[in-house]
């Protein structure tokens, strides 16, 4: 029989929030992160190593969640939050004491024992720093990090190959900074993909030119290996209703669809998400996610997150915040949840564990070579679902003695190595495979404000933009982050839509001034360098940035503090 791997593949991100609001929509978007989802999950790696067993992980951070981690800032905020809700269970401890409610005050002094773990983690264990962490257990070989875009931009989307470009080497630049190595791995945002053929704007003045694939891009930056889902894999039959929603959507699929531009003849929905492929022309590798696994951690309503026993994430105890009520039912209100029992849960996870390492053996039961790759937002264990950490624990562990090895991604590719080579079709993870999401009648506008910074910031004259690096830096940091694709998706998802649209055009308007100042041949006035400092102290990610030619421009060219 052949090897058979799982891998599991964890991308983290959150959009850049240090000194961009804090509640309800900011940083506290990182500090539940970092203390829900980031810490616990160190520790379960951690706690399986000092038992003998290497979890042999993936995990990506996306430059722009790496440089937050790397923050005083974020280390001192976050160290305030844990002692935040500190306090919050202690007064809420005694609330529960005067009320008389006997279960709720068992559980706050869970919480209080779970934030005081917490921060030890943080400020003892991890010496405030996260992301080095992480770091030390690739070093010492037992997980694989990747990298990602720079500020998670959308590729599909974006309007010029150098857009794409400098986003993949900003996050070569970043991780070989943080993590002291070459990226080989990449998690594209959203695993959102297109192969290269003549484009044009899905709005505006009419261009169409020829572009490069995604793949073809990451090739040229030095990526080894990359990340999609089935439907791309097998043909790209996920349409959904992106016609509907945005008509001039139509032309783009009609254009990238497999088979109409890539002359391939197999049926393509045979192909097995279970095998590597090579992405033709570029020949970089692929795994596919396995949507069996997938299923079981994704899905509230189907899967193990949507046990009744398990912690409710939507009710909150006010003013703190902290958890009380279990699930109790999908069906149930909020006004009937039940309070949460946290001795009772080790049941489910042991079960639940057992019954997932079942289905990957059963997955892969033939005598062939075979990977499932399951894909997951890092966030989805311990935010989400706040039992996903100890769960993962219980299945790293009966994978040691399992036929089915855990192994990293690379690790993978290196024992079954791919062979065909493949076209993909154009899509993404998203509801109905496509676009729609990201690109629809509310959220085109932003679309049309990157576009005009795109074709503005690369009109720069060059003489100019090797006078004024410091204006370039700037404007190199706007224009990433006003590619974020977390804007048009919280304003599509209504989940931040005014924090969402007040930052796309907090982000377009100093992008387009730093593009008027550049343009120009006079200095700036004392107002305009006010708010250049200004800029620089708020956007202060990247102290090495990608430039308008491709170069790196860092903290020499201008003595700043970033």
């Amino acid at each position: 029989m052949g090897p058979k791997h799982f891998a599991l593949v964890l991308h983290s991100h959150i959009p850049f929030v240090v000194g961009h609001g804090t509640w309800p929509h900011g940083m506290d978007w990182l500090n539940e992160a970092a203390a829900e989802s980031y810490l616990p999950l160190l520790d379960v790696l951690r706690r399986l190593i000092s038992e003998g067993v290497s979890p042999r992980i993936t995990i990506g951070f996306t430059p722009v969640l790496a440089e937050q981690l790397k923050m005083r800032s974020f280390g001192e905020g976050f160290s305030a939050y844990l002692r935040m809700k500190l306090e919050a269970a202690r007064a809420d401890a005694s609330h529960f004491k005067r009320t008389g409610n006997s279960a709720l005050l068992d559980l706050a002094h869970y919480w209080e024992r779970w934030y005081e773990r917490i921060a030890r983690q943080f400020l003892e264990d991890c010496r405030g720093d996260i992301l080095d962490g992480f770091k030390a257990l690739q070093d010492e070989g037992h997980i694989e990090i990747l990298t990602s875009a720079a500020t998670h931009g959308y590729f599909p989307l974006l309007s010029e190959d150098k857009s794409i470009a400098y986003q993949v080497r900003q996050g070569r630049v970043t991780y070989r900074r943080h993590f002291g190595r070459e990226a080989k791995g990449f998690w594209l945002p959203e695993c959102a993909y297109r192969p290269g053929y003549s484009w044009s704007a899905p709005f505006g003045p009419k261009k169409t030119e020829e572009r490069k694939g995604v793949d073809v891009l990451l090739a040229q930056e030095g990526i080894d290996h990359f990340f999609v889902p089935t439907h791309l894999l097998q043909g790209g039959s996920a349409r959904g209703v992106y016609e509907e929603r945005f008509p001039a959507l139509q032309s783009l699929w009609d254009k990238a669809h497999v088979g109409e531009n890539s002359g391939e003849k197999k049926d393509v929905a045979a192909r097995s998400p279970y095998s590597a492929y090579r992405v033709s022309p570029s020949f970089v590798s692929i795994l596919a996610r396995d949507e069996v696994s997938g299923r079981q951690v994704w899905s509230r309503n189907m899967g193990y997150p949507g046990d009744g026993g398990y912690l409710e994430f939507h009710k909150k105890h006010y003013p703190g915040g902290l958890r009380y009520w279990r699930i109790t039912s999908d069906q149930a209100d909020l006004a009937f949840k039940e309070p949460y029992a946290p001795e009772r849960v080790a049941e489910r996870l042991e079960s639940q564990s057992s019954h997932f390492v079942q289905l990957l053996e059963g997955t892969l039961r033939d005598d062939g070579r075979r990977v499932a790759a399951a894909l997951f937002d890092t966030e989805l264990l311990g935010h989400w679902w706040f039992e996903g950490p100890e769960w993962l624990y219980l299945v790293l562990k009966k994978l040691d003695k399992s036929p089915i090895r855990s192994a990293t991604a690379g690790r993978s590719l290196e024992e079954l190595p791919p062979g065909e080579l493949i076209s993909l079709p154009e899509g993404s993870w998203g509801e109905g495979g496509f676009h729609s999401v990201w690109l629809n009648k509310d959220t085109a506008w932003i679309w049309e404000k990157v576009y005009e910074v795109e074709g503005r910031a690369f009109r720069v004259d060059a003489t100019k933009a090797r006078r004024n690096p410091r204006l370039v830096k700037q404007l190199m940091r706007e224009k990433f982050l006003l590619e974020s694709s977390d804007w048009p998706f919280l304003v599509s998802t209504l989940t931040a839509k005014d924090y969402a649209e007040n930052r796309a055009a907090e982000h377009f308007d100093r992008a387009r001034s730093l593009c008027d100042w550049l343009d120009r041949s006079t200095a700036l006035s004392s107002a305009e360098e006010a708010l250049l400092a200004a800029w620089e102290t708020e956007d202060c990610l990247f102290p090495e940035v990608i430039g308008l030619e491709g170069e790196t421009l860092g903290r020499e060219h201008f003595g700043d503090k970033s």
